[in-house]
């Protein structure tokens, strides 16, 4: 059985000033050009490969009987890291404590319904880029709003891109993309939002697309509380 850990991540902070200091354009620098999103393999290969981030994520999707479509059907998947999983978990073991039951150690003691059910939150019928989603200002949702999508249980997510602001003026800057749980999902109000925002987008396997979301944002599944309540009622 797997058992969760609690991985160190490099400071992303740190690793933008890196970042940053690497590609100032000095007599050395060499352009070495744009990557190419394209990843040859499939969905879970992708996952695979990348055993930092997203090892206990790869377990989960096993336990949920997800992997074969992640395998071969056309989705776009919002990618959570390990890191997310562990906020959970940490938060969700605290709270079976407080309530005077056995906490866990191993993600197979999570009923896999209960794991199915919310990484299926994450997962959307078709391929979709940065390019097809609407934008959003969470400042000024009654305008731009993003976006409700169901994900491949039905669950309504909003899905939309913000627009920087550059040089002082509005919506001009850089784009980035945003997945959200919606307390409730015909509410625009800010506080209804619960946003993870995607650090890496538009990973293209080649019968899907991958958006990774920011390592430091929030807990998998969104909803620690609708977690433990799920795993109350599915657990024998």
């Amino acid at each position: 059985m797997k058992k969760f850990s609690f991985p160190g991540f490099f400071p992303g902070f740190l690793l933008a000033a890196i970042v940053l200091v690497s590609c100032k354009k000095d007599d050395y620098y060499k352009d070495t050009g744009i990557t190419s999103p394209v990843y040859k393999g499939t969905v879970m290969d992708y996952l695979h490969e990348k055993p930092l981030f997203f090892d206990t994520i790869e377990a989960i999707i096993k336990i949920a009987g997800l992997d074969e479509a992640l395998k071969k059907d056309s989705l776009t998947l919002f990618a959570p890291t390990d890191r997310s999983v562990t906020s959970l978990l940490t938060a969700f073991n605290n709270r079976l404590y407080k309530l005077g039951k056995d906490t866990i150690k191993t993600l197979e003691e999570v009923p896999a319904v209960v794991w199915r059910k919310y990484m299926s939150m994450y997962i959307f019928k078709g391929i979709n880029l940065l390019k097809d989603y609407p934008q959003i200002d969470f400042d000024l949702l009654q305008v731009y709003g993003g976006q409700i999508y169901l994900s491949i249980n039905n669950t309504p997510m909003n899905i939309g891109v913000t627009y920087a602001t550059s040089g002082g003026v509005k919506y001009v800057g850089y784009r980035q993309l945003n997945l959200s749980y919606l307390r409730e999902p015909g509410s625009l109000s800010r506080y209804n939002f619960f946003n993870v925002a995607v650090a890496s987008c538009n990973i293209q396997p080649y019968h899907a697309a991958v958006h990774v979301l920011r390592d430091s944002d929030g807990y998998f599944a969104f909803d620690p509380d609708g977690f433990l309540n799920d795993f109350l009622a599915y657990k024998p």
